[in-house]
């Protein structure tokens, strides 16, 4: 439960492994609020390299972020699954920062990060970051895959103080 104790929360995941080829997302409820479906505004880029050292990128994936919408805001891109029998331990790690949730003042911004292995053999490094555009307190976190399960992996939530 997100509340008023710390200023900044962190979400750790640690090897997020899906059920099916998908993308790790997340979304938010405002107090009392429920369908996780609150305003966001944000961005996405990622920088990947393949095994084979034959394919770099660095690119802003506008499939990825929004304006003022209110689906489920993209965390990573395409981790291989279980069904991937030649790649079924491709995973991702990183960290979500989540700043002022209980403020009813401003907006709450959030940053965060991941690295993943995909089914091409890719490592692809995301980054993100925007905001929920509202002033309601942000008391609830949903974290889910695309489409499928969460196969594996671990979730931590760390609270961290201002002083």
């Amino acid at each position: 439960v997100l509340d008023s104790t710390y200023p900044i929360y962190v979400f750790k995941f640690i090897n997020i492994h899906p059920s099916e080829e998908e993308d790790l997302q997340f979304q938010a409820n405002a107090a009392g609020g429920s369908g996780y479906n609150e305003t966001i505004t944000s961005s996405f880029f990622r920088a990947y390299h393949n095994e084979a050292d034959t394919d770099t990128l660095l690119d802003y994936s506008t499939g990825h972020d929004q304006a003022q919408g209110t689906g489920f805001s993209t965390i990573t891109d395409g981790i291989g699954s279980a069904a991937d029998t030649v790649n079924n331990d491709d995973c991702a790690s990183g960290e979500l920062w989540l700043f002022n949730p209980s403020s009813t003042t401003f907006v709450k911004h959030f940053i965060g990060k991941s690295n993943q292995v995909n089914p091409a053999v890719y490592s692809v490094n995301n980054y993100f970051a925007g905001y929920f555009n509202t002033t309601s307190a942000i008391d609830e976190i949903q974290f889910k895959m695309s489409s499928g399960n969460i196969d594996a992996g671990t979730i931590k939530l760390y609270g961290i103080g201002d002083s």
